[in-house]
């Protein structure tokens, strides 16, 4: 039995799921939320063995609620379902864990396969994307894990565009700390400036 949960912050889309989905025998809804913290608390207190999830949503997202799920509960397989076909959001969910991801244009009927392939096992992906190939995701490994922690915060408010000082003030530190930080992060990255930092963090602002 594939016991879905949904974490999705479009409800009328959750709606539009329930019902297609209401009379397949092997499937029992379980419930949904509109981010991945909710999603966290209701795996909880439920017997979740699947979930669909959006990428972008408030509070927690779809990658980090995808991270969380594979740390805390390994059982769940999880299937991105989303707008975004970028290569990069779709090796950052990958390297969270997902097994599965497709397009929201796709349909319900392409979904529910999807979701029965996952469920025995295997991996599915929309054809509209291009999934990246095992160096590729080792290599996105391996590049966020030369970041401290302080960096990778850093890192993120870079790819939502905060300036230096912006970041001093939120993460209450020092403007001359987050340059320092800054040239750390170029080094160990193997950047030559403050563009191509700029360029990295945009291309990796979901995976954080």
């Amino acid at each position: 039995m594939i016991r879905l949960a949904i974490a999705e912050d479009h409800t009328s889309l959750i709606d539009g799921i329930k019902v297609f989905f209401e009379y397949e025998e092997d499937i029992e809804f379980l419930g949904f939320a509109t981010n991945g913290k909710e999603l966290l608390e209701l795996a909880k207190n439920k017997r979740i063995n699947f979930v669909i999830t959006d990428i972008r949503m408030p509070i927690m997202d779809g990658i980090q609620l995808t991270r969380a799920l594979t740390e805390q509960y390994p059982e769940i397989k999880v299937l991105a379902f989303t707008m975004f076909d970028q290569d990069e959001a779709v090796k950052q969910m990958l390297n969270a864990g997902a097994k599965g991801y497709i397009l929201k244009n796709a349909g319900l009927k392409e979904l529910l396969y999807a979701i029965r392939t996952i469920h025995k096992g295997e991996n599915y992906f929309d054809h509209n994307i291009q999934v990246p190939d095992d160096e590729n995701l080792k290599s996105g490994r391996r590049e966020k894990g030369l970041l401290t922690k302080r960096e990778l915060e850093i890192l993120k408010l870079i790819g939502v565009g905060k300036i230096n000082q912006e970041i001093a003030d939120e993460l209450f530190i020092g403007k001359t700390t987050v340059e320092t930080h800054r040239k750390n992060m170029m080094r160990k990255l193997d950047l030559s400036g403050s563009g191509e930092l700029l360029r990295y963090a945009l291309q990796h602002k979901y995976d954080f």
